[in-house]
């Protein structure tokens, strides 16, 4: 009927290594080398995220604020009505 889909192609000289998830250790070096990391990827590249979306804010704020203002009517405008 065909092959299966584990048996499309034969691979040659290709070694894999797995190790049973009962043996790994969860949370191995987690204190020790996990937070630091963490940090170091964080400081590196909270500069080069945060300005541009610092500034978009600071545009989406003055353009809300703009569009309130100009929906506001003018109170001098309707002085001499009656």
């Amino acid at each position: 009927m065909g092959r299966h889909f584990g048996d499309l192609a034969k691979v040659r000289h290709v070694i894999t290594y797995s190790l049973s998830p009962f043996e790994q250790k969860a949370f191995a070096n987690y204190f020790s080398k996990g937070i630091p990391n963490v940090w170091r990827r964080f400081t590196s590249s909270f500069f080069k995220v945060a300005p541009p979306m610092i500034l978009t804010y600071l545009i989406y704020s003055w353009g809300s604020m703009t569009h309130e203002q100009g929906k506001k009517k003018n109170p001098a405008d309707y002085a001499n009505d009656e």
